[in-house]
């Protein structure tokens, strides 16, 4: 039988994690980034392919009006990691420690995040509200730190990647101007209609899915999921979705905005995801868009995990709503 969200909170709350599953928590919105501010470099996950990548992940903090401090370990690689763990999560705490560090950008995903959670200095980033960038495998690093700390922190590009204007844009938004750094999605698909308020939550299913029974899994109670991947096929995602199901972990999820998820079907169609996922948000009871600019793809929203926004799924918009603490 599916735990409770009581039964979960005292779960929680015997293993020391701060966050309760309820709606009303209070959250705290990190300082915004500004020109000159410095902001660490890092590589949490998986490594980088050259150093053509870090150099890229400098220019664009510099593009950004930003002073860029690599990481110690940023470069390194330990078969298909960035590095030994031990000196991931150095470079990792030691951005979160450091009071001349004005935001941490991490240069790529991958695979790796899960391995630190239990070695991350949450209590450092209850007092140090730095913005925390990325998304792919630092779904897992998102989760934590809003469980641990109740922190907004923000799915968007990582550092290596080639911001088109889109990109560059939404993030701006949302660790500069702290605004509304989402919209109207042109491209989006009406998958169950309606309208619905909650807090963001979600970012890379195959992640979302392995968390499922640690401290650190993402709190979806009364939370618009946005939900991506990349490289799983159908019948993955299909067994993804079931075991959040079968867990409960859905159970009070208010709505459901579906990203790009790169390579489900070989044939590039979306109808037999949207059938999938749709059947899911059915059975819930919940509206569902899909097509928002989320995912492993060249333009994509930084959505602020943590804060509260609307989903229409007629006007095809996602709207971030700026209430802060």
């Amino acid at each position: 039988m599916p735990f409770s969200n009581f039964s979960r909170y005292l779960l929680y709350r015997s293993i020391g994690t701060k966050n309760p599953f309820f709606t009303g928590l209070h959250i705290t919105f990190p300082a915004p980034l500004k020109k000159n501010s410095r902001v660490a470099l890092v590589s949490p996950a998986g490594p980088i392919a050259d150093e053509e990548d870090l150099e890229r992940a400098r220019e664009n903090a510099r593009s950004l009006g930003w002073e860029p401090v690599t990481g110690k370990h940023a470069g390194k690689k330990h078969g298909y990691l960035a590095g030994e763990d031990a000196h991931r999560v150095e470079d990792f705490n030691d951005a979160i420690r450091n009071p001349e560090i004005d935001g941490i950008w991490c240069v790529r995903g991958g695979y790796g995040a899960m391995r630190l959670l239990d070695d991350i200095d949450y209590a450092a980033f209850a007092k140090n509200h730095k913005p925390l960038i990325g998304y792919s495998d630092i779904t897992a690093i998102h989760s934590a730190i809003y469980n641990k700390t109740s922190l907004v922190t923000f799915h968007g590009p990582t550092a290596r990647e080639k911001l088109t204007d889109f990109s560059r844009a939404s993030l701006i938004k949302a660790v500069v101007e702290q605004s509304d750094s989402c919209g109207v999605a042109l491209n989006a698909r009406e998958i169950v209609p309606g309208r619905a308020e909650g807090r963001l939550a979600g970012g890379n299913l195959s992640l979302i899915a392995a968390l499922i029974g640690t401290p650190y899994a993402v709190n979806l109670s009364g939370a618009i999921l946005i939900l991506e991947d990349v490289g799983e096929p159908l019948y993955r995602i299909d067994r993804m979705m079931h075991q959040l199901l079968l867990a409960g972990a859905l159970n009070d999820c208010k709505a459901i905005a579906l990203g790009d998820f790169t390579g489900a079907d070989e044939n590039g169609s979306t109808v037999a995801l949207d059938a999938l996922l749709g059947g899911f948000a059915k059975k819930l009871g919940v509206p569902c868009l899909a097509g928002i600019p989320v995912g492993h793809i060249a333009e994509q929203w930084t959505i602020p995990i943590g804060a509260q926004a609307t989903l229409d799924t007629a006007e095809r918009k996602l709207n971030v709503t700026l209430t802060k603490g």
